[in-house]
């Protein structure tokens, strides 16, 4: 699954902030939004034809590329063709100079489908030429996908196709995830992720997975198409006062994104072991290209059901699922305390649940994991604890008569 994150609420982020951002939390592409296709472009920018190559570079350094490149103007408005052509085309030239194959498209609510289409007729030449294809967003106007689809089919060619964005289509016409893979198919070339929840009283928004918007459904129709694109977040720090940290937001993201694996991979071939009472799914001395993260969930993809843990003398036995349900539920936790890619985290226990718990959690989010003697005493725990630059420490009480807790008590009283 390749994860992508929109600049959109993001305007006060330097263009190296966001490239690091996104390389620090594992995020493999970048949609521009419009306000920063302007600020970007500007003589000390990024965008600049001068500095347009030493952009380009250092993306491919990075190993992330731009998603998507976003166009404000409405296409669906007579009043507005000369002034939204002319956007479009300054989008679809930058596009090209940065080699960024889809621009986004957008036509408000109460707008004109035939207006829409002489746009599109317009422009579907400079975006050949360019090598950039058309996407129309799924909200305003074409929140109904059954409308979005009507627009599509009319030119049926692969210069034009469509960006999904699951809010409007579900909340505003009660459309299903299946639905929208029914109505547009295969011309979904880029996905917006985001979530809300429905109080009852009004709607609002909330980290990925946290609120109602059918984003497993999502994820599912996506793989009937075999989809391999861009799963854009969006996200502004207004929506929510306090979680304004882009890092955290990003990591939980990657976190909630990743468990779903590749939708777009084919169940893979399983090799036997000596006896043929089991299977690998890889070969013995194969290097397996994968993080500690994506592995743990490819295990769960394979053998859900298989045990994972048995500590009979601990009451822990967990399968698969049930094990990396827990490691998530951790790694959550450990994200609001302010852990991120990066963060030390110190482990002081002996061979117990949590201890395996803590590690796979840390992994997930790409903190590092410091490990404490369970023999240490008092100067060498400080010693450790500082040279290490804990963040955050997970331990048990004692262990053979030594106990934790009066150490860390007496290094650290406040706590």
């Amino acid at each position: 699954m390749k994860l992508s994150f929109s600049t959109h609420g993001w305007c006060d982020l330097a263009w190296e902030e966001v490239l690091n951002r996104a390389f620090l939390c594992k995020i493999k592409g970048i949609e521009i939004a419009n306000d920063q296709c302007v600020q970007f472009a500007d003589v000390n920018g990024p965008f600049h034809k001068y500095s347009i190559t030493s952009t380009v570079r250092s993306l491919r350094e990075k190993g992330i590329s731009i998603s998507a490149i976003n166009v404000s103007a409405d296409i669906s408005y007579e009043a507005l063709i000369t002034e939204t052509e002319k956007e479009i085309r300054d989008r679809i030239k930058l596009a090209q100079s940065l080699s960024v194959k889809y621009v986004i498209l957008f036509g408000a609510k109460g707008g004109s489908l035939d207006v829409s289409k002489r746009v599109i007729n317009d422009l579907i030449p400079d975006a050949r030429r360019a090598g950039v294809v058309l996407l129309i967003k799924s909200s305003g106007m074409y929140s109904d996908t059954a409308v979005l689809k009507e627009l599509l089919d009319s030119f049926a060619c692969d210069d034009l196709g469509a960006s999904w964005n699951i809010y409007a289509p579900y909340r505003e016409f009660g459309e299903d995830p299946q639905t929208t893979i029914e109505n547009l198919g295969a011309y979904v070339k880029h996905v917006h992720v985001v979530d809300s929840k429905d109080t009852g009283l009004d709607v609002k928004h909330a980290l990925v997975g946290e609120g109602d918007l059918p984003i497993p459904e999502m994820v599912m129709a996506l793989a009937s198409i075999n989809y391999d694109g861009f799963m854009s977040l969006r996200w502004d720090p207004k929506w929510i006062p306090g979680l304004e940290d882009l890092d955290v937001i990003l990591t939980h993201y990657a976190a909630t994104m990743n468990r779903y694996g590749n939708i777009a991979r084919k169940r893979s071939h399983l090799y036997n072991n000596r006896s043929h009472t089991g299977n690998y799914i890889w070969k013995h001395d194969d290097l397996v290209d994968l993080t500690f993260g994506q592995l743990l969930d490819r295990v769960v993809e394979e053998f859900p059901d298989q045990y994972a843990f048995k500590y009979t003398t601990l009451d822990y036995t967990r399968t698969y699922t049930e094990f990396r349900d827990d490691v998530d539920e951790f790694a959550r936790a450990l994200i609001a305390m302010g852990v991120k890619p990066g963060t030390h985290i110190a482990v002081w226990a002996s061979n117990v649940p949590q201890w395996y718990i803590t590690f796979w959690a840390a992994t997930k989010i790409g903190a590092i994991l410091v490990t404490v003697n369970t023999a240490y005493k008092i100067h060498e725990a400080e010693y450790l604890l500082r040279q290490s630059d804990t963040h955050t420490l997970v331990m048990i009480d004692q262990y053979k008569g030594v106990s934790y807790l009066d150490i860390i008590d007496e290094l650290i009283p406040q706590l």
